[in-house]
């Protein structure tokens, strides 16, 4: 191998800022410690506007995005049809009404323009960049109305971008761990990436880190496989957190969050770097592109 291919750099993006508040200060923990690029808040989350409130503290250090949620707590906007109980519907019944076309247009587009509104108004800047929980940014249907409400609002930028889940087959044959989520996800998301590029947004170019929650891996091993076969502008996500009472209430395996972040706060993630040639892209420079 090369010195080129040798050596690079990537964005680590910890999902689900906002959670919980333990799940909120594990990830400033370890984004203080630089080991995470990024974090993408759930705007619609009770723990939102405490956590939002910490982030001036560490604007410098790592990049905020909005993590769309519809399939987790409850939704900020009245959507009689997609929730109407109140409650977010899980992600199979999103899942399925996305593929059949009768995903409610204009009850989703209004919760996303309300979620990140909720961003931008309590943490007193447009995110950095825009992504899914579960996904469902890329999803048929939801995928081009988002697009289009981020057009409107001009977020088509330098140093903004979108997460675009659909890495290629081949990359994702190369790591093996995951891979039929990572195959079914790329499938679901695929027009989403040249979607958002057509339209002048900057995505990333490779992605991984698909988990299976389960706090007896070997995370080492595991997070090696995610720096196999890098994309040129490669994004792999992560799910580090301390464990409350809160974040039991939204999930039932809790305990492999805490055993990601004391990975990611060890010697052995950084040797797990050094040994793949892999280094953390440096913290945001704004006036340029997002991925340098």
């Amino acid at each position: 191998m090369d010195d080129e291919l040798a050596s690079f750099s990537f964005k680590l993006c910890a999902d689900d800022y906002a959670l919980s508040p333990a799940v909120s200060d594990g990830i400033l923990e370890a984004i203080s410690a630089g080991r995470l690029t990024s974090t993408c808040a759930m705007a619609n989350q009770p723990d939102w506007k405490r956590a939002s409130s910490r982030l001036p503290l560490y604007r410098t250090l790592a990049e905020f995005g909005l993590h769309f949620n519809l399939t987790l707590g409850k939704p900020l906007t009245r959507m009689p049809n997609f929730a109407p109980g109140g409650v977010f519907p899980p992600l199979g019944k999103v899942l399925r009404a996305s593929l059949l076309g009768q995903l409610p247009e204009s009850e989703i587009r209004r919760e996303f323009l309300a979620q990140l509104d909720a961003f931008e108004d309590a943490a007193g800047f447009t995110p950095d960049f825009i992504d899914g929980h579960q996904h469902v940014h890329g999803l048929p249907g939801i995928g081009g109305w988002i697009l289009d409400e981020m057009s409107r609002r001009r977020l088509a930028r330098p140093g903004f971008w979108l997460r675009d889940s659909a890495d290629r087959l081949s990359r994702i044959m190369a790591r093996r761990f995951e891979a039929k989520k990572a195959l079914v996800v790329a499938l679901l998301t695929r027009n989403f990436g040249p979607a958002a590029t057509r339209l002048g947004f900057e995505i990333n170019e490779g992605f991984s880190g698909y988990s299976p929650f389960d706090a007896s891996r070997d995370l080492a091993k595991d997070f090696a496989s995610y720096l196999v076969s890098p994309g040129e502008r490669h994004l792999v996500m992560c799910h580090p957190g301390r464990i409350d009472d809160e974040l039991r209430s939204w999930e039932s395996v809790v305990d492999s969050r805490k055993k990601e972040l004391d990975f990611l706060l060890s010697d052995a993630f950084s040797a797990c770097l050094a040994s793949a040639g892999a280094r953390l892209a440096p913290p945001p420079v704004r006036a340029i592109s997002a991925f340098g």
